[in-house]
């Protein structure tokens, strides 16, 4: 095993010993969720910045649907949120903080980018009625 995959690994035994007791399987509602937000970030056209380099937006959603799939299979994440936070946030191998570029716009935080877009989302759900 190559130096950085050990680094890896460890990287993500950490974080999977840090995870609260709401990690788990996320309800249909935040899987759809999620599933809009990688699409929205893979049709945006937008630059990520991860490592060291800016990928494009398909290259992106491959990656974050990887990191995604990962954490499913370890139940460690149980809402969009924590989609958010544990694969979009951060790289797991460098710490170093993911971000979105969108032209004309300057970067900003891909968890922020991210969050801004399920908050519009989820603004246009029906209200449940009393």
């Amino acid at each position: 095993m190559s130096r950085m995959s050990c680094i890896a690994a460890l990287l993500v035994y950490l974080m999977a010993a840090t995870v609260p007791a709401s990690a788990g399987t996320p309800s249909p509602a935040a899987a759809a969720e999620i599933a809009h937000l990688l699409a929205y970030l893979g049709n945006s056209g937008c630059a990520f910045y991860r490592n060291g380099s800016w990928h494009d937006a398909r290259e992106a959603r491959t990656h974050l649907e990887t990191k995604k799939n990962y954490l499913l299979k370890r139940s460690l994440i149980g809402s969009t949120e924590e989609f958010i936070d544990r694969a979009a946030t951060s790289s797991s191998v460098s710490g170093e903080r993911y971000l979105v570029r969108c032209a004309p716009s300057a970067p900003v935080a891909a968890s922020a980018w991210l969050r801004a877009e399920l908050a519009r989302i989820r603004a246009l759900q029906p209200k449940p009625e009393a």
